[in-house]
């Protein structure tokens, strides 16, 4: 079948992305699904900073490659040796496909599933070689085993999760990186208590959606530390009870929680900051960095911070989630009006202005914008 989806070719860092145009919206051949695959149709596909990451070369992919990795839809078919899910349920779209078997599944880490690295570092689905073909019959990558940027994809059943009719395309786009990333960071990773002190660094959707995964944590303090203040006033109504920009955040932070916070958050992917939380951590602290910086970054920190002052470093990927245990509760949290990720949506944009929604992102403008991919959404975000 044809579908419409948005390309990358080669990588850019000119900008504006608006003039340079690295994402071209293409008509490219879609296979059907094989054995354990289920053709999906892309209501809303959310923007996220891994996806201008591919864009401007940090994350290093095999080009060219079908953008889009955060998404919801509707199950049009699905292949023999499905049985997760079934025609016409509404499914969030995570981007670990799982297999289930590894050893990291089999302890309950799926979210490092080496089968699932592999396919998706080859630009691979988990049941085989890439199904999308150009207008003259080359190879098009998935991107992390879903290229969501699309009118349809095809994915791993192992990728998708069913959600409730009732969830808004717009809401329930955003819990399959964002929200799973950064909650998860919080409640999976950290293990956050209610009481504990908690700094977050960067306030993009990853650093707000752990800011909502300390509120519901029963964290207190909840600090944010970001360089734009709109970003630090919307943290503070989702939940942060104070916020600073970075230059005055270190001292801030240690007169707010006597010397240092027992968590901090790095949503931001810079070895620097990682380093400055491991020495502004309190004793006995713990730092998760969750951010993803270029892979030539090198980490310098003092070695006597373990040992000698108890302090941990702990990598968090999509949260240390579980997605059919974690994307079900936290859809109940935001029922319950404990997890609002619908204030994250900055903006609704059709499939043709990629390349202005990656402009928005970059500059800092941008939290959380939805592609309509194929016109099935009818919401819009709060403020619009």
């Amino acid at each position: 079948m044809k579908t419409r989806a948005a390309v990358l070719r080669g990588i850019s860092t000119a900008r504006p992305y608006t003039e340079s145009r690295p994402v071209e919206v293409e008509e490219l051949t879609l296979g059907a699904p094989r054995e354990g695959e289920v053709l999906v149709r892309v209501a809303a596909a959310s923007l996220c900073h891994s996806d201008l990451s591919v864009v401007n070369g940090d994350r290093r992919r095999p080009l060219p490659m079908a953008l889009g990795h955060e998404a919801v839809g509707v199950v049009q078919e699905t292949a023999p040796g499905v049985r997760r899910v079934s025609p016409g349920d509404h499914v969030a779209v995570v981007f670990v496909p799982s297999c289930g078997f590894c050893r990291d599944c089999a302890a309950g880490r799926p979210a490092l599933c080496a089968q699932a690295a592999a396919a998706n570092g080859s630009g691979a689905l988990l049941h085989g070689p890439s199904l999308l073909t150009d207008a003259a019959g080359r190879t098009v990558h998935h991107q992390l085993g879903v290229s969501a940027f699309a009118e349809y994809a095809v994915v791993a059943q192992e990728s998708l999760v069913p959600i409730p009719r009732d969830v808004p395309f717009s809401v329930a786009s955003m819990f399959g990186c964002a929200v799973l990333t950064g909650a998860g960071a919080v409640i999976n990773t950290a293990a956050v208590r209610p009481g504990q002190s908690v700094v977050i660094h960067g306030l993009g959707g990853v650093g707000l959606s752990a800011v909502l995964g300390a509120r519901a944590a029963g964290a207190y303090p909840v600090v944010v530390v970001d360089p734009v203040e709109e970003k630090r006033q919307l943290a503070l109504q989702l939940g942060a009870t104070h916020a600073f920009a970075p230059q005055e955040a270190a001292e801030a932070v240690r007169e707010l929680t006597g010397g240092g916070a027992e968590v901090s958050v790095e949503a931001v992917g810079s070895p620097k900051v990682i380093a400055d939380c491991l020495t502004a951590v309190a004793r006995g602290g713990t730092v998760v960095s969750v951010g993803l910086p270029a892979p030539d970054r090198v980490l310098e920190v003092p070695a006597l911070a373990f040992a000698g002052e108890g302090k941990s470093l702990l990598g968090s990927y999509m949260g240390d989630a579980v997605p059919r245990r974690d994307i079900p509760r936290f859809l109940d949290l935001w029922r319950a009006g404990l997890m609002p990720v619908e204030r994250m949506h900055t903006g609704t944009l059709p499939l043709s202005d990629i390349n202005g929604a990656m402009e928005e992102l970059a500059s800092g403008r941008a939290i959380r914008q939805v592609i309509d991919t194929s016109g099935l959404l009818t919401d819009r975000p709060a403020a619009a």
